[in-house]
């Protein structure tokens, strides 16, 4: 799989560029507050559509039956952990059919966590029983490169749901030029 380069491109203008570079057509989104540049960089994004789920549930149940039918990866949009564990049953049943689904999870920003606000969970373990891969991104610059490794893992072997945990300022921030 390969990052998107771009000039001038936050984290979340990285992570959709680089989805469409890979073949991702579609993100079943049920975002919040701390997603919302990842939502304007999809519209910026024509080759992605966005598909908006009025919960979280019927976003990662869609993502795996279009996984399963397509056979390419689908893009979750989930809005921190509460987010996620909302959709966990789908996730579950996904990670035992090898569906390649990459979550795209928000999380608050780092300089945030200190005051432990009520939808703040701790997202590593809550995702780790039903991804084959995780990981969290620590800056702007790497989001592309994580987007382009969470597709590589979801694709396999074995193949599976996998989770990008974006913290909200890795969406903010420009990265460095790649080009």
């Amino acid at each position: 799989m390969k990052a998107q380069p771009a000039r001038e491109a936050n984290g979340a203008d990285l992570l959709a560029a680089t989805l469409a570079a890979n073949n991702v057509t579609v993100c079943f989104a049920n975002p919040g507050t701390s997603e919302m540049q990842f939502v304007a960089a999809l519209d910026r994004q024509p080759v992605i559509r966005p598909v908006l789920c009025q919960f979280e549930g019927v976003a990662t149940g869609a993502a795996d039956g279009y996984a399963r039918l397509a056979g390419k990866p689908a893009v979750t949009l989930l809005h921190l952990g509460p987010g996620y564990a909302n959709g966990i049953a789908n996730l579950h049943n996904a990670r035992r059919a090898f569906s390649p689904i990459v979550n795209i999870v928000g999380d608050h920003a780092t300089y945030h966590r200190i005051h432990d606000a009520p939808l703040h969970s701790d997202l590593a373990t809550l995702v780790k029983p039903n991804s084959i891969w995780s990981r969290s991104a620590e800056t702007a610059d790497e989001v592309g490169a994580l987007a382009a490794d969470a597709i590589a893992a979801s694709l396999g072997p074995p193949g599976g749901p996998v989770s990008l945990i974006l913290p909200a300022e890795r969406n903010w921030y420009v990265g460095l030029s790649l080009s």
